[in-house]
């Protein structure tokens, strides 16, 4: 009697252990985010979903694209894709979140990173002057060992564009009007907008200021010597 209850008892506990591990397995799988803008195909826990929902939240005038491991290193080169002019864009992998979710200090530091490099950026265009119209966004790569990369998507057009206006007072008011209009028909047009920008990147705010201003003193000085637009089709790609 006794060897028949002590079977049935390991019965179940075998159930309940199979029970548990059926649990954890489910609360630990990781599924692909269909919600926000995304690079690759990238996938999250629950928990780590949870959490990403709420730093979005917390950090609402921000624009944060997350990205899949495997896109890392692409991930800088497709910002251009996502451009908000009135916003930042915040490119961050999932290894990272999926970190924060479950680390305290893990967490607190990289939202500390984000954080102090909102105002930087945000006081960036102001620097600029008058090049800042040929920004199309700033934003930022959270990267591995607790420091962050700058970025600026730049119109190599808008660019060329400036200098023509300024070149022709008298048609200045016409092709302002051109150049509003041919920047809306490059809007719908993905493949010719991409054609049209260069992605600048710095290790730090001041580093990124200097190389937009040499963007655009480059494309001043193309415009110049060939009095048309050399540059569309072009691609300078400056890496910190």
């Amino acid at each position: 009697m006794d060897q028949v209850v002590q079977t049935q008892a390991a019965g179940y506990a075998a159930m309940a252990g199979s029970n548990t591990a059926e649990k954890t397995d489910r609360t630990g799988k990781k599924s692909k985010v269909t919600t926000g803008a995304t690079i690759g195909s990238p996938e999250l826990s629950d928990k780590a979903k949870k959490y990403y929902e709420q730093l979005k939240r917390k950090y609402s005038n921000l624009d944060f694209i997350l990205v899949s491991e495997d896109k890392k290193a692409e991930a800088q080169a497709n910002a251009g894709k996502y451009a908000n002019a009135n916003r930042m864009v915040v490119l961050i992998d999932t290894e990272k979140i999926e970190r924060m979710a479950e680390d305290e200090e893990y967490r607190k530091k990289y939202e500390g990173i984000i954080a102090n490099a909102s105002p930087q950026l945000a006081g960036l265009r102001s620097s600029l002057g008058a090049n800042a119209s040929a920004v199309k966004t700033f934003g930022m790569q959270v990267k591995d060992g607790g420091v962050a990369s700058f970025f600026a998507v730049i119109d190599k057009s808008l660019a060329a564009q400036k200098v023509r206006i300024e070149k022709n007072a008298a048609r200045k008011a016409e092709e302002k009007k051109e150049a509003k209009k041919a920047a809306e028909e490059k809007r719908k047009e993905t493949a010719e907008e991409e054609e049209n920008t260069v992605t600048v990147t710095a290790s730090s705010v001041e580093e990124l200021l200097q190389k937009i201003n040499s963007v655009m003193a480059m494309g001043r000085s193309d415009y110049v010597r060939t009095e048309e637009e050399t540059w569309v089709g072009g691609k300078f790609d400056f890496y910190g």
